[in-house]
Formats: structure tokens, sequence, C-alpha cells
């Protein structure tokens, strides 16, 4: 095997880095310490950078410190909570890496209904301190992506159609800002920064602390329900996905059915048009609420029921582990033959054993968020199609991009969780031109040098 060399980056000086270590509460982990590989890693096998100085934060003091230090020594800055970005943000050559996955405390408040979460904590952290209170906070579909990234950028899972986007039920957030000072951004407190870290990114600061409405959730009709995958199984799906019960959210994919105790071995490994479930609500309700579903054709498996909140992220645990994928992304206005017609064609030859196109739907309560309520503004979209294409090589990325080209001119902006390395148009694709401009005045009032610029980057407004 062959072991790419080590970057070489000038070497910082060792008086000023145990000065930073002799402050912070943390850790501060440096090339050659035994901790240093095992720490640069992010969520993605395939991004492979080794930064100058790593500060494992432990308090928002510590995040300070880290901020100030990248800032006087003119170091590109990291900032990483679960390290699911897709274009490898959480990391960086030669520079500060700022590790907040230590910073994980949940505070529950079952009386006011309220949940007060640090930025490293997962959604996993969160749902085991919300369900035995018998609530949850409406945050991604998968248990270990952070907290920080996912509600900055908007939060899109479970919960969507009846709760919302996970900024939809943000009250407040504790963020630590490029000139070192520590901030609360809520409605009534720096308002226009409230704003912008609805769905802006982490352009803004560094967000150490969130305040959460939390809604009841506990048991649900949930699981997954195996069709065939057929233009007419598929257009049945998304004619009544949008019209269903605001209680009914699901996630739908074309996809190689994995594994599984409950489905007949002989179908493993078969392509399938697979609707996870998640109904909120009266549990016999839900299950009339899914007789369209499955009406659509005989299902080849349904495994769906009444089932605790949390069990349902056990259908998501494969996306969970560190893995590497290849990942295009856009909203749709409609469901249409071209595109239904383009993604099942596409499907019969992917070459990976996970490829998967993932399809949406969206509507109910993040659709009636007035959209210049906060930077997340593509609140119109009916569904959001996502080519995810699990593993490495050159055949992965090159089918996930062919099938991009082809959906493409059908899409109509994206979400910025949902963006890669994939450019400045991109990233203006995920905000319409007023947001955009918007939250570059903000990012100038903020962070006019662009110190945080390693993320989904809008510039400061000139």
């Amino acid at each position: 095997m062959v072991v790419a060399p080590r970057p070489a980056f000038e070497r910082l000086d060792p008086t000023l880095i145990e000065a930073l270590k002799m402050r912070v509460v943390g850790t501060l982990i440096q090339p050659g310490d035994e901790e240093y590989d095992r720490a640069r890693q992010t969520h993605d096998p395939a991004v492979d950078r080794y930064p100058a100085v790593i500060v494992r934060a432990g308090d928002a003091a510590d995040v300070i410190r880290a901020v100030t230090f990248a800032r006087e020594q003119g170091l590109p800055l990291a900032v990483r909570s679960g390290g699911h970005s897709l274009a490898g943000h959480g990391s960086v050559d030669g520079g500060v890496v700022l590790d907040l996955s230590h910073m994980k405390a949940v505070s529950v408040d079952p009386v006011r209904q309220t949940a007060w979460v640090q930025a490293g904590a997962t959604a996993g952290d969160v749902l085991t301190h919300t369900q035995p209170h018998g609530l949850a906070l409406a945050t991604g579909d998968t248990s270990s992506v952070g907290i920080g990234g996912l509600t900055l950028g908007g939060g899109m899972g479970w919960l969507v159609r009846k709760y919302g986007l996970t900024i939809d039920n943000l009250t407040a957030v504790e963020m630590v800002t490029a000139d070192g000072r520590l901030i609360v951004a809520s409605p009534n407190e720096h308002p226009d920064l409230f704003w912008a870290v609805r769905g802006g990114g982490g352009n803004f600061g560094v967000a150490t602390a969130f305040e959460f409405r939390l809604a009841p959730v506990s048991t649900i009709v949930g699981g997954a329900l195996i069709l065939p995958p057929t233009p007419a199984v598929v257009r049945g799906y998304a004619d009544y996905a949008l019209t269903a019960p605001d209680e009914l959210t699901t996630i739908a994919a074309v996809m190689p059915l994995p594994p599984h105790p409950a489905i007949p071995a002989e179908v493993h490994g078969m392509l399938t048009f697979t609707i996870l479930i998640c109904y909120v609500g009266d549990l016999e309700e839900g299950q009339r609420v899914l007789d369209p579903l499955r009406a659509l054709a005989t299902p080849l498996a349904d495994l769906t029921g009444p089932m605790p909140y949390p069990a349902l992220y056990q259908f998501t645990a494969q996306a969970a582990e560190r893995h590497t994928a290849s990942v295009r992304a856009g909203f749709l206005d409609e469901l249409s033959d071209e595109v239904i017609g383009a993604i099942l064609e596409h499907s019969q030859s992917r070459p990976a054993p996970m490829g998967m196109v993932q399809i949406r739907a969206l509507g109910g309560a993040m659709a009636r968020v007035p959209k210049d309520t906060t930077a997340f503004a593509h609140r119109d979209k009916s569904f959001l199609v996502a080519i995810i294409n699990m593993g490495d090589g050159s055949e992965v990325a090159t089918w996930t991009e062919a099938l991009w080209q082809r959906l493409r001119p059908y899409t109509a902006g994206v979400a910025v969780n949902f963006v890669g390395d994939e450019g400045d148009e991109r990233v203006r694709e995920a905000y319409p031109t007023p947001t955009y401009e918007r939250l570059a005045e903000v990012k100038r009032r903020y962070d006019p040098t662009n110190l945080f610029r390693l993320n989904q980057n809008i510039q400061p407004a000139g």
C-alpha cells in the first residue's frame, strides 16, 4: 500500500503553542502526539488533512482562545462539530482545527419543553436526553450528525413536515465572533445575526450552544415500507406524500435492499423503492394514513408499525458510521415523469453496493414559515433529491455525476448542508439573490476579514 506523504507546512513557534496549551481547559493536540492521527479524522475517511494544531475545546472560553490564536497567527481555521461536512470543511492542512466534539452537554427542561444543547452534541445525544421525557427535537435523520453544523445549515429530518426544520425550533444561540466576543443571538439580541445563522452556515462565528423548543414525540408509527421500483410506484408516492397529513414525514430511496433478518435472503441486494416512515400522532390513524402507500404495490417487505421514536434511527445506522460517499443534491418543484425515469434507469447500473437516489417529500410545517424569516429560504420546494453513492473511486463519482447532470436542469436551488466541494456557484444556489445579499451584509458586520471561510463561504459585502 502506498502511503501519501504528509504535506509540508511551516511548523508553529513552540513557545506560542505551549502558551496556548497552558490556557486551554480541554486538549491541545499537535503532530507527533499519540492522539493526532485519530483526532484529525472527520466522518469521511477520504478527508486526509494534517492540521498544525487541533484544539479540542472544553468550554466556550477555549473556543475564544482558539479563534483568537488563529486570527492573530493568520492561520486558516476549521470548525468541527460532528465532522459530517460533505466538502470536508472539518479539517485543514497546516491550520487550526477547532474540535467541539467534547462540548456535548444537553440540559432538558421538561416543564417548559426546552433544551440547552452544546454544539458538539450529536442528534443521538440529544435524543438520549429528551426521550425519557417523551420529547424530541426536529433534527436530522442520522444519529451521529453534529448539532452545530446541522442547525446552522437548517436541519432537515424525520419531523420536518410536523415540526419544521431544526432552525424553526431554535430560540437562541451562543456564539463566539471573529473578534473573540461571546454573545447570544436571539429575536431580541443581535437579531440580524440570529436571522443569518438559521441557514447561513458557519460564516458568522462559532456556535457554542443552542436553546431549542422541544415537541411531544414518543411512540410513532415508523419503519420501512419496501416496494418494487416502478414508475407507477414512484409516481404514486410523489402524488400522495405531499397531500398526506403533516404528521407523516417520509424519506424514500431507489436503492438496493440491504440484508435484514426480517427480509427473505433471496431479495437481499434487489433494487427497491424503500420508503422510511415517521408518523407522529394517533397510532391507529397512522396505520390508516399508510394504507395508500401500501396499496401502491404488493410490498416486498413491510417493516412498519408502532415503535419508540429512537428506533427509527436504526434504519440509518449505516450512514452514521464513517464512510466515503459521492453526493449531489437539489430541490425540485415537482417530481416529473422525466426525473422518475432518469432515476430508475440510472439506478440499474450503480457501481457501489449502496448507491441510492433519495427523495424527500417536503411541505407541511417547513413550508408555512415565511421564506424571509430565516436564511433558509427555499421553503416552497416540494422535494429534495439526493444522489448518494457510498464508496470511493472514480466509478462511484462518475456514476453520481452522470445522473446529476441529467437531473440538474429540473432542480431549483439546494439545501446548503447537501452541498459538497462544488464551488461558489452552488453556494449561491442555496440562497435566493436577496437572501444571499443580506447574508453578505451580515458577514461584513460580524466577520469582515472572512476568518470563518472554511465553510460554504459567503464573502463579506464589499
